[in-house]
């Protein structure tokens, strides 16, 4: 059966490259109207043209998400197009690499700010803009490190541990009211944003997958698909590996 999402409204962040990207692609090429919300205008409105050049229906919306009003924007943005019935809250930086000892102070909160301020953000104003739209489905994108820890990252690691959490209580909060809540844990994807690694460190990483290789965002696209779709309508609170095993280590 073909997940469909004709006549819903979807709302993904950092959807200018990447794992957003793909996901936005997806759901406009499964029927949605997607607002696609990145840092830099030209990055979303390059998304969005390619959703348009396709037959889609897309909306270029840009801004820091780590600014509560920004995503209050992109939602009141997504209300105009129909409502809100899918959120995928996306956005994401890595983040200075040292030591917990050593981290250093800024950029621990750049990387709270993006990776966790902003997932709450979009489920404070999301979801009562999906309340008012006769509910829908959200997956917030975590990662492996939601539930494992990696050295020299320790901002990244809490920030995915708590979406985790944040998740499951959203979720428990909005499973009679017609709003789903899940998180997605990928592993390393092979993506834009591991363009600046050396290939001595893509292989370390790559050795760390039993898979023997990374990801892709097609992969994880899929599994968020099938989240936000109604095939997934008994599944909520839940936190989903996309990982080639890297946890089953």
């Amino acid at each position: 059966m073909q997940i469909r999402f004709d006549g819903k409204t979807a709302l993904v962040t950092g959807a200018g490259s990447g794992i957003g990207e793909a996901i936005a692609l997806d759901l406009a090429e499964a029927g949605a109207t997607v607002i696609v919300a990145d840092l830099k205008e030209d990055v979303a409105q390059k998304v969005a043209d390619r959703i348009a050049a396709k037959g889609g229906h897309a909306v270029a919306v840009a801004g820091d998400v780590a600014d509560p009003a920004v995503v209050q924007a992109q939602v009141a943005t997504a209300m105009t197009h129909g409502g809100l019935h899918l959120l995928v809250n996306n956005a994401g930086i890595g983040g200075p690499s040292a030591p917990t000892g050593d981290y250093p102070v800024e950029g621990w909160h750049q990387v709270i700010g993006v990776n966790l301020n902003a997932v709450f953000y979009g489920l404070r104003f999301g979801i009562p803009a999906m309340l008012q739209s006769g509910g829908g489905a959200i997956v917030n994108m975590a990662s492996i490190l939601g539930s494992v820890g990696f050295a020299n990252s320790p901002a990244y690691v809490a920030a995915k541990h708590a979406v985790v959490g944040l998740t499951k209580s959203a979720a428990q909060e909005y499973a009679t009211q017609g709003i789903r809540v899940n998180s997605v844990g990928p592993a390393f994807i092979d993506t834009p944003l591991l363009s600046g690694f050396d290939q001595a460190t893509r292989d370390w990483l790559i050795a760390k997958h039993p898979a023997g290789r990374m990801g892709t965002a097609a992969e994880v696209s899929a599994l968020v698909l099938f989240l936000l779709s109604d095939r997934a309508s008994f599944i909520t609170g839940s936190y989903h590996l996309v990982d080639g095993g890297y946890t089953a280590l």
